[in-house]
């Protein structure tokens, strides 16, 4: 059985860019937003997210903090399009496993992805 990735995103091109490299190794679910995220974790599993920092409503920190209030303990890997180190840093104190910057390159991903899922 295929691990499932979950893809936390605004932006519908780079939901369809990232199923379009993980899907022929991982399961994959799409949310558009932090609460659909969350919506998605009450019924289904999911052995590692992808998450968005920047995203209108509730941004990736704010969607990190309400898993974390409801114990879901899935490891994150945050996606940034901000030059900013602030998120980053914000990002890895509040316990995610790893970021990528945005654009990135197909390769980077699936090694972040198979470095954590090796853990699990």
């Amino acid at each position: 059985m295929q691990k499932c990735v979950l893809v936390v995103d605004d932006d519908k091109m780079n939901l369809r860019r990232t199923r379009l490299i993980l899907e022929k190794q991982y399961d994959i679910l799409t949310a558009e937003s932090g609460q659909q995220a969350l919506d998605l974790l009450q019924n289904e599993k999911v052995d590692l997210i992808l998450l968005d920092i920047e995203m209108p409503g509730m941004s990736g920190i704010e969607t990190f903090k309400h898993m974390k209030e409801k114990h879901v303990s899935v490891p994150v890997i945050f996606l940034t399009a901000s030059g900013y180190e602030e998120d980053v840093m914000d990002a890895i104190r509040l316990g995610a496993v790893n970021y990528l910057k945005k654009p990135f390159l197909p390769q980077d991903l699936m090694e972040r992805i198979a470095k954590e899922l090796e853990k699990k």
